[in-house]
């Protein structure tokens, strides 16, 4: 086998997924401040380029050129590594996160993904859930009273909603039979009665996996109603109130990239994947695939800015009793009656 192809075409995946990640981060800040914007009877971005589409790019000069502050306080060394360790993660499951099929180029036939790793979602489960230590550190280092209940917060946090959406996608894992995220998207191709998809949202049954879901991914990304490791009401800013410049846009970048995460991952399990009407040419269908699953995350993305237009925020007793005493049990019997669903039918 020639290693150069492939090496060259892996080096163009990686950098080609960056890219779009990045600029999909940017951008959902732009759609989001955009339909807050209208939700609450107001224009959002409009000065910078049309549509205000040049935004994110003035905010990144910004944040570039912006006077980067470090308290006197701080414990300097874990308070610069903090937002680090926050985006890395964010940025590093993306990496088996499967957009397509396969896709001919030239003499080389290469997947729709950076690597394709049999215990794929495995490794994004751990790999999101270690972006928890930045928020902590960053909380701590900051020698703020602030930070650290911010940091506190969004630690117990994560840990208690990981657990819940861990179990919604044990079903999803009983169901393939595999941890390959590529396997679970095959899995569910075709359809039922000649015309449901066999997605597994409709198909596996799992309308309250998915559900459980979408309410831990809020949690996990801190999102509203349960942004409470942020409540500016209360913590001026939480986790990153001491921080400034491109250390906060780092903070900010971690959390929207997490948000594109789990949104392709609610995608891969339980809405089809790549899975959607196509045809023509096999470039053709390669294109199709990035339009149906790109199009499945924007509807994800958009649901959760909706509900940051809709809902309130809840206290912090009430996120806690929310995830161990409702989500928690609501995803073990989800589980139980799941594995006995596939028991019977085998």
């Amino acid at each position: 086998m020639n290693v150069g192809p492939f090496i060259l075409v892996s080096l163009v995946k990686i950098l080609l997924a960056l890219f779009v990640l990045l600029t999909a981060v940017a951008y959902t800040v732009w759609l989001e401040r955009k339909v807050v914007g209208h939700i609450q009877n107001r224009w959002g971005p409009t000065r910078v380029g049309p549509f205000g589409l040049l935004q994110p790019m003035a905010d990144g000069v910004k944040f570039l050129f912006k006077e980067d502050l470090t308290p006197p306080h701080v414990y300097k060394p874990l308070y610069i590594a903090a937002p680090m360790i926050a985006v890395i993660f964010a940025l590093t499951s993306i990496a088996v996160i499967p957009f397509g099929d396969w896709l001919d180029i030239g003499p080389v036939s290469t997947m729709l993904q950076i690597s394709d790793v049999n215990i794929g979602l495995l490794i994004v489960l751990g790999v999101t859930s270690l972006g928890v230590y930045g928020i902590a550190l960053s909380g701590w280092s900051s020698n703020s009273k602030y930070s650290l209940l911010g940091g506190l917060r969004a630690s117990a946090q994560m840990v208690s909603y990981e657990i819940a959406l861990g179990l919604s996608l044990v079903g999803v894992i009983i169901l393939s039979g595999s941890l390959s995220l590529r396997e679970i998207v095959d899995a569910q191709g075709g359809h039922f009665w000649g015309f449901i998809p066999k997605w597994n949202i409709f198909y596996g049954g799992q309308i309250v996996a998915f559900f459980i879901y979408l309410m831990a991914a809020y949690a996990e990304t801190n999102r509203i109603p349960f942004d409470l490791p942020e409540a500016e009401t209360e913590l001026v800013a939480g986790y990153h109130t001491e921080y400034s410049a491109m250390k906060f846009a780092m903070f900010f970048m971690a959390e929207y990239a997490n948000m594109i995460t789990v949104a392709c991952i609610a995608s891969l399990l339980f809405l089809g994947g790549w899975h959607g009407p196509l045809g023509g040419p096999p470039w053709l269908q390669a294109l199709l695939q990035i339009f149906w699953f790109m199009a499945r995350v924007f509807v994800f993305l958009f649901v959760y800015i909706w509900v940051r237009g809709t809902l309130p925020r809840f206290r912090y007793d009430q996120l806690m009793a929310f995830g161990w005493k409702f989500l928690l049990p609501l995803a073990i019997a989800n589980l139980v009656i799941t594995a006995l669903v596939v028991a019977l039918r085998a």
